[in-house]
């Protein structure tokens, strides 16, 4: 009995030892990419002329509509790809030039420039979907459902936007402590990790394409 009670607590530790830096290394590619400290000053703009309950609102909208966002991708991310026929080496190509025009626009514009649609719309057009989920965080979760599998992909994005909810809660303290001088510099400093992850997805991708 405590034979097997030792080879199930090594399993476990062998597992944990595993799965662990998977998690890590899912959770700060999809962190990186959806940038929610980088986007401080976009947010803080957007909502600047409404009251407090209803900057909380705005600002839950956007956390809820993201989440669900990311979490439909997650789970259905495989089938996605096999309702196109696309194979994941080319979707990383594809997804890694995607990620790559993101840096670039983060690099020379230092955030994104949405035109708001109306006040009511703000939490989850543009906050949610596509300033926390655009097309850099569809990518890298579908990706990631595919490289570390659908357990670590959900609970990277579950871990990402409770983050994200923190951030957004203390919008105000951490934009004073930052300022807009090193909100800009943070935006910038995730977009080069935002090329470098671009740029390995691509090489990825094409080493097993082309011949």
């Amino acid at each position: 009995m405590i034979k097997y009670k030792c080879m199930f607590a090594e399993s476990v530790s062998d597992y944990i030892m595993f799965f662990l830096p998977e998690l890590v290394k899912g959770t700060i590619a999809l962190f990186i990419v959806v940038d929610p400290l980088g986007n401080v000053p976009i947010f803080i703009g957007l909502t600047e002329n409404m009251e407090e309950a209803q900057r909380k609102k705005t600002f839950r909208t956007a956390t809820i509509t993201g989440l669900i966002l990311l979490l439909a991708f997650a789970l259905a991310g495989q089938q996605i790809l096999l309702l196109f026929g696309i194979s994941l080496y080319s979707f990383m190509v594809a997804g890694g030039i995607l990620l790559l025009i993101v840096a670039v626009r983060l690099l020379i514009a230092g955030g994104w420039r949405e035109t708001l649609a109306s006040p009511e719309s703000v939490g989850a057009v543009p906050i949610g979907c596509p300033l926390l989920v655009g097309p850099g965080a569809i990518t890298t979760t579908i990706l990631n459902f595919q490289s570390l599998g659908v357990i670590v992909t959900v609970l990277s994005v579950l871990i990402t936007f409770v983050i994200v909810w923190f951030v957004l809660r203390f919008i105000d303290s951490i934009y004073q402590i930052l300022g807009k001088t090193g909100s800009l510099v943070i935006t910038r400093v995730m977009a080069l990790f935002i090329a470098a992850i671009a740029v390995q997805y691509i090489l990825q991708g094409a080493k097993h394409i082309l011949p």
